[in-house]
């Protein structure tokens, strides 16, 4: 192993000796048939269903050691580090040294509270981002009782034969049996970066290292090309990089940009905060308001009340929720910062097919000999029939017909297996679709592969953009069967099978058959050639790739997904350009993208579509110029697909893109929102994305956009009431000091304030609903500060209006009552009163920054009216429960006095919606329209 390379360990208790797999020998010096004798296995077909499941249970899961969480005991411990805390421990030792024992012992009690409320929302944030963690679940391909089937990797056992495939992780460790061009990435576990080339062959040398064992894969290490099987020899603790000991630790648990942000605004605050109490203690004792004793406990009580230290806590479960709510709605978020930055999105880069199309793939024409063969049938059903205009034509007794299904089913490696009346597919769609054509014909893939088995194969790669596999014929001679790219094919042929035989391909007939390929291509089939050519003895990888005979063209419709072009329509209204990337052809993704309405922007301006060749070579200015047009990028490669990233990018747009492939990695890792698909994508592809969309839906993708915009919006309200009202309490203390009036709220009011109207209100706020029109709004900047001038500025006019009323409710009772002993306490009442249902009702000012509260939607957070109601009776309760009267020094109030608070406690409501009703009038009168803020 490279020294350099160092990975973090973990102490785990060694295996049992009665649970040890059968011992384990030089696996790389071994002929497959001696491991597979070893293993107690079926080369071929794999161990049986039954001996899989005693396997597991002797030998246990195939799961390394996971980074542990946060204990619910440290999370509780956790609360009492708080800041909170601490002043709430000092207000109690003062209430002691006061003699005041009542009020010594509710401090207590809410210490207890705010202990018990921190706790909540931190252990549900962790539930909820364990809960996303346990979705993600990692699959292996592989053969038991000589079926292909997808289990999850955690159930391998050794002895297990498993398929392995471009793009995914190796989930076990194990003796390569079978392999074409494999390639295998093993960093993690060797530190070297490139990829080691695989043979099955044996190897000689009993002291080869990990990194020079290449008959060899193990766990966690990436393929990167080709294909293969193998034969599991160690899981889970006893594979290589069990030994090591390397933590699986999701990066999900992160800090986000947003709570970094909120950590350093809190902690702004604490210091704000405390010098401004420290100034209100000081103004009230250098007054003669109280003693200075009586004076530290109030200062301290508003530094209690206004430090937001459940901030950070209610961000983190609210950013938890949503991505639970967008789970449920197919998008697994694999990052938190991709929350916030979903809001934030201008453009979405976009596959096609599986994403905008269904990735059902049906075979509905064939181009032979300059015929146009039509197939019936849809879905994976078999029944079908071919016709050329309204003839009938036996695919059997067609020898270019005949040959192109067989080829089609030949090469290709996915399976369709039938069995009381259920299809089980495994595979690319494409293939699928090949194998039912050749099935409605009559041709059974089983007979056909031991009529012509394979001796070799070139896996499909973006360069070369063709699939070859080598078989042996029935009469003995060896021959070369491909599929792939129209144009690829043409090049590389030579002559063409027409009905009365093979002859020269033409330069007429080059250009008859690009022509069809243009024709097949402009109706929105995905077209692919088909070739052979007859090989000699002594043949080698390149003549695998020329002087072939071009058979003919296959047409595959892909139906385009119900709803892609309602989201599309709701990313053009919400300013999010799509953009549409694929490997079809030029005039295949132009059409599709007509019928989408990718082709034209938001002014209804025509977007342009651009081949893959007209980027070769383009400097800074030619991408500049090339991105602000288009709309579609055909027969682009996986390096096309990073430049264009980086191209809008450098415009100042946030990108989303998506991609599936293992090439595709580096262009999720530098877009700002990396979107792997859930069925079709590889591992490498999610590992490398920041979220995962199970059902490959471009739907799913505006959805979660749609949720991140409400995420970002629901803290900004729960933000805006929380220091609104925490503003008031400071200011309505501090202006009574500063005019000489008595202190308007004592101790434990202050404290009672802080968690009965922040709390609740606050947390509703973070589950509201999605507001009509979230989705058309322009994105939100990402380099927007989270407070805003325009921001600031509405928390402290609403700030000072919340604490005028209070002073106001308070003066009034001054000068009914006067400034002693119970009168005082009426007055205290009074401003008590007020603001607290002043807080309660200003929580819904706070949904919306310009929409009136009385509207159709004023029922519609349902946790804000149950917030509120629970406010209510406890506010109720705090005047007239005798306890509480004691604790809180209030006194049931009069009628009149119950008059002054509601009017006083409403009159806020009415002065937020008058301003409202301006800023609406004026939007209105500037831009036409009215749009929620």
């Amino acid at each position: 192993m490279n020294d350099s390379h160092t990975l973090p360990t973990v102490d785990r208790e060694p295996a049992k000796t009665d649970t040890q797999p059968i011992a384990n020998p030089l696996w790389h010096m071994l002929p497959i048939e001696a491991v597979a004798d070893k293993l107690q296995t079926d080369g071929a077909r794999g161990l049986t269903q039954v001996e899989a499941a005693r396997r597991l249970v002797q030998y246990g899961g195939n799961t390394l050691a996971q980074a542990q969480q946060r204990s619910t005991l440290s999370i509780l411990i956790a609360q009492f580090r708080s800041i909170i805390v601490a002043l709430l421990v000092v207000a109690t030792g003062i209430a002691f040294a006061m003699g005041d024992n009542l009020e010594a012992v509710a401090i207590l009690v809410v210490i207890i509270i705010n202990t018990a409320i921190g706790f909540f929302t931190e252990w549900k944030a962790s539930q909820a981002l364990s809960a996303l963690q346990r979705q993600s679940v990692r699959l292996a391909h592989v053969i038991r009782d000589g079926l292909e089937s997808e289990i999850p990797a955690a159930d391998l056992v050794p002895g297990d034969l498993i398929v392995l495939a471009a793009g995914a992780r190796v989930p076990a460790d194990g003796r390569i049996v079978e392999c074409a061009r494999l390639q295998v990435e093993e960093a993690a576990l060797t530190g070297e970066s490139l990829a080691v080339t695989k043979t099955s062959d044996v190897l000689e040398d009993k002291e080869a290292s990990l990194g020079d064992r290449l008959n060899m894969a193990f766990l966690s290490t990436t393929i990167t090309d080709g294909r293969g099987r193998l034969l599991v020899t160690a899981t889970g603790a006893r594979s290589e990089v069990g030994k090591i000991g390397i933590l699986i630790d999701e990066a999900i648990v992160r800090a986000t940009p947003l709570e970094q942000k909120l950590a350093r605004l809190g902690r702004l605050l604490i210091v704000i905060v405390l010098v401004l109490c420290a100034i209100i203690v000081l103004a009230g004792w250098l007054r003669g308001v109280s003693d200075v004793w009586h004076m530290l406990e109030i200062g301290l009580s508003l530094a209690i009340a206004a430090v937001p230290e459940g901030l950070l806590a209610v961000t983190t479960m609210t950013l938890a929720l949503g991505m639970q709510r967008m789970a449920r709605m197919r998008a697994l978020i694999r990052r938190l910062p991709a929350v916030e930055t979903l809001g934030s999105v201008t453009v979405i880069c976009t596959d096609k097919t599986g994403t905008l199309t269904k990735n059902e793939m049906t075979a509905c024409v064939f181009a032979l000999d300059q015929r146009r063969v039509e197939v019936t049938g849809a879905g994976y059903a078999i029944e079908g029939t071919f016709r050329i205009g309204d003839k009938s034509v036996d695919p059997l007794t067609d020898e270019p017909l005949a040959l192109a299904l067989k080829i089609g089913m030949l090469c290709n490696d996915a399976k369709v297996e039938r069995a009381d009346g259920n299809e089980a597919v495994l595979g690319d769609p494409t293939e699928v679709a090949l194998i039912i054509a050749a099935e409605k014909a009559g041709i059974n893939l089983t007979a056909l592969t031991q009529e012509f088995p394979r001796l070799s194969e070139l896996p499909f790669d973006s360069v070369s953009k063709r699939m070859v596999t080598v078989h042996q014929t029935p009469h003995g001679t060896v021959r070369a069967f491909l599929k792939g790219a129209p144009g690829t094919l043409i090049a590389a042929s030579n002559s063409q099978l027409t009905a009365t035989g093979v002859t020269p391909l033409a330069t007429q007939d080059r250009q008859k058959w690009e022509a069809m390929n243009e024709e097949l291509a402009g109706a929105a089939l995905r077209v692919l050639g088909l070739a052979y050519r007859e090989l000699p003895e002594a043949y080698t990888e390149a003549d695998m790739g020329k002087e072939l005979t071009f058979v003919g063209l296959v047409g595959m419709s892909d139906p385009l997904r119900d709803e892609a072009k309602t989201a599309i329509a709701t990313c053009r209204e919400a300013g999010i350009r799509t953009v549409m990337i694929t490997g079809d052809q030029q005039s295949t993704a132009a059409e599709i993208a007509r019928q989408l309405g990718i082709d034209v922007d938001s002014r209804g301006k025509l977007l342009r579509t651009v081949h893959g060749r007209e980027l070769v070579g383009l400097d800074a200015e030619g991408w500049k110029n090339v991105v602000a047009d288009v709309a579609v990028f055909a027969r682009v490669s996986p390096e096309h697909k990073l430049q264009i990233v980086e191209a809008l990018q450098l415009q100042g747009h946030v990108v989303a893109m998506t991609g599936d492939g293992v090439n595709d990695a580096p262009a999720l890792k530098k877009a700002d929102i990396g979107i792997a698909m859930g069925i079709k994508g590889t591992e490498v592809a999610k590992e490398s994305a920041d979220m995962v969309i199970t059902d490959d839906n471009f739907a799913s993708i505006v959805g979660a956009v749609e949720q991140g915009r409400i995420i970002y919006g629901n803290i900004l309200r729960f933000l805006h009431y929380l220091l609104s009202c925490n503003f008031s309490e400071i200011l309505t203390v501090f202006v009574a000091l500063m005019i000489g009036w008595p202190l308007p709220l004592v101790a434990l009011q202050i404290l009672w304030l802080n968690l009965i109207t922040d709390i609740f209100p606050a947390f509703a706020l973070a589950l509201e609903p999605s507001s009509p029109n979230v989705m058309n709004r322009s994105p939100r900047d990402p380099k927007e500060p989270l407070l805003t001038r325009s921001f600031i500025g509405l928390i402290v006019w609403q700030g000072l209006l919340l604490a005028g009323v209070t002073l106001l409710a308070f003066g009034i009772g001054l000068h009914w009552y006067g400034t002693e002993g119970e009168s005082l306490r009426r007055a205290t009442t009074m401003a008590f009163m007020t603001l607290a249902l002043a807080q309660v009702f200003h929580a819904f000012d706070a949904r919306s920054q310009n929409r009136s509260i009385f509207t159709s939607r004023l029922f519609t957070n349902g946790w804000l009216w149950g917030a509120v109601a629970i406010c209510l009776i406890l506010q109720v309760a705090a005047v007239y429960l005798p306890l509480l009267q004691r604790v809180l020094r209030t006194v049931p109030p009069t009628p009149l006095e119950w008059a002054v608070i509601a009017g006083c406690s409403l009159l806020p409501v009415a002065v937020v919606e008058l301003v409202k009703l301006m800023t609406r009038a004026e939007y209105s009168k500037s831009i036409g329209s009215t749009k929620e803020v």
